[in-house]
């Protein structure tokens, strides 16, 4: 029986992975014959799934949605996936820790003790977003994404009556939400942050997408973020020998460059907005260290000097 009950969990799975499966493909994945396919798919119907059978010459079956949710069924690795992203919420930034540790308990009620038990050893903490959102603005923003429709908004923080963008991608990074949208206001992209914004309901017309300037939202929002409007690269970069270990560096190093170049010295590649930036960056720790460049770079020091010795005079 053991390997029955495998058996059908891995004929779920795959029912689960695509809209429809040929009925010898689906024998052949399993290794088992055709008419024991339907016998699992028979099974697996009184345990309440909707799996419809295909007609035609090669036959077939489709999982299809039910009006009652049927047992749930998981293989490890899924009961795995599921403790450790419902422990992550408090990371995500959306404002839904209290319904995730429902879930989990929910979820942890209807598993067998072996993976049960798994589950209960799955322990540790999420750093928590400062930031939250209301899932609700999660959930109207991304409906108005996914149907190409205008979205009106209020946002808070920049002085601008509301808003009326075409919003082309939501993105999650570093615990932030973000929209990537056509600004119809003031005819430019615009990077909005959700945890300011406030969608009006119901939203607008449908519009067509343009094109996303860097060719996708991922990498545009990378390049905004880091000062440029065409590449995921920083305006400045410099390169440094400093007197500390990599240990002591690589916290730091975001998306740097390290090579231990002796026990004690390190060359370190980085990149920042401004000359200004990456000189604050290097004299976090306190430690002698000598600019190897750019030119441009060597040549600005002398005036970041200036600058501090005049700050001490005032």
């Amino acid at each position: 029986m053991s390997g029955t009950s495998s058996r059908m969990l891995t004929l779920l799975s795959l029912l689960q992975s695509r809209r429809d499966w040929p009925g010898q493909v689906l024998a052949d994945r399993l290794m088992v014959t055709s008419r024991t396919v339907r016998r699992d798919v028979d099974r697996l119907r009184e345990l309440g799934y909707a799996i419809t059978a295909m007609k035609g010459p090669d036959g077939g079956y489709r999982l299809a949605a039910g009006s009652e949710l049927p047992p749930l069924l998981f293989d490890d690795e899924q009961a795995v996936a599921i403790a450790v992203a419902l422990h992550s919420m408090p990371s995500s930034g959306v404002d839904l820790d209290d319904a995730g540790t429902r879930a989990l308990m929910t979820v942890r009620q209807v598993m067998p003790p072996r993976l049960r038990h798994r589950i209960d050893g799955i322990r540790f903490i999420a750093a928590g977003s400062a930031i939250r959102i209301d899932p609700t603005v999660l959930e109207r923003v991304i409906d108005a994404t996914r149907e190409h429709r205008t979205l009106r908004f209020h946002y808070d923080g920049d002085g601008r009556p509301p808003g009326v963008a075409e919003p082309h991608a939501v993105i999650a990074r570093n615990g932030r939400w973000y929209l990537i949208a056509w600004d119809l206001l003031g005819g430019d992209w615009r990077i909005y942050r959700l945890d300011k914004l406030t969608p009006k309901v119901p939203a607008g017309a449908q519009f067509t997408r343009r094109p996303i300037p860097t060719g996708d939202a991922r990498t545009y929002l990378a390049a905004r973020l880091k000062g440029s409007d065409s590449a995921d690269v920083w305006p400045c970069y410099g390169d440094f020998l400093i007197e500390r270990r990599s240990v002591d560096i690589a916290p730091w190093l975001g998306d740097g460059e390290l090579e231990q170049v002796s026990d004690t010295t390190c060359r370190v590649r980085v990149g920042s907005w401004s000359w200004a930036g990456l000189m604050s960056w290097i004299l976090r720790f306190d430690a002698p260290f000598t600019v190897l460049g750019p030119d441009a770079f060597v040549d600005s020091i002398p005036g970041f000097a200036g600058r501090m010795s005049a700050s001490v005079g005032r």
